[in-house]
């Protein structure tokens, strides 16, 4: 990406639709804009990490979180490159549901020059709890 050129909301979707590993998760990238972002994934087998059980592995699902999370910084201003992962602490609060579509939500709540701090979580939709939360830092795109 040309660093001189400010991203437009939909070449910012079209970046993180395109990532190679986003495609092989099934991301999808439902809203954006604003500092705000809502993404999700289904259920897959080959994403299963306990066979006996059927729960997506873990790693997955941070990596949903952290695309998300990615996804919102990079509308929370006038990017002019893309963001990246400074600190990312995932709390896991139970292993979604089997054959469910998971679904994160991700919110910039500061922006400053060079970091900005985002929220998310990830929820399967069949219980109050989250799936798991995530609080992080991004290096600022802007």
């Amino acid at each position: 990406m040309n660093e001189n050129i400010p991203l437009a909301p939909d070449a910012v979707k079209k970046f993180f639709m395109n990532l190679p590993f986003a495609k092989f998760l099934g991301l999808t990238l439902d809203r954006l804009g604003h500092g705000e972002a809502i993404m999700t994934m289904p259920y897959q087998k080959k994403l299963i990490g306990d066979p006996k059980s059927g729960v997506i592995h873990g790693g997955v699902v941070t990596t949903l979180l952290d695309s998300c999370c990615g996804a919102a910084v990079m509308t929370a201003g006038d990017p002019k490159f893309p963001t990246a992962t400074i600190d990312l602490r995932i709390d896991y609060m139970r292993p979604a549901e089997p054959r469910r579509l998971i679904r994160a939500e991700a919110k910039c709540y500061r922006v400053t020059t060079s970091v900005v701090f985002v929220r998310a979580t990830a929820q399967d939709g069949t219980k109050e709890t989250p799936v798991a939360t995530a609080t992080g830092a991004f290096t600022s795109p802007f």
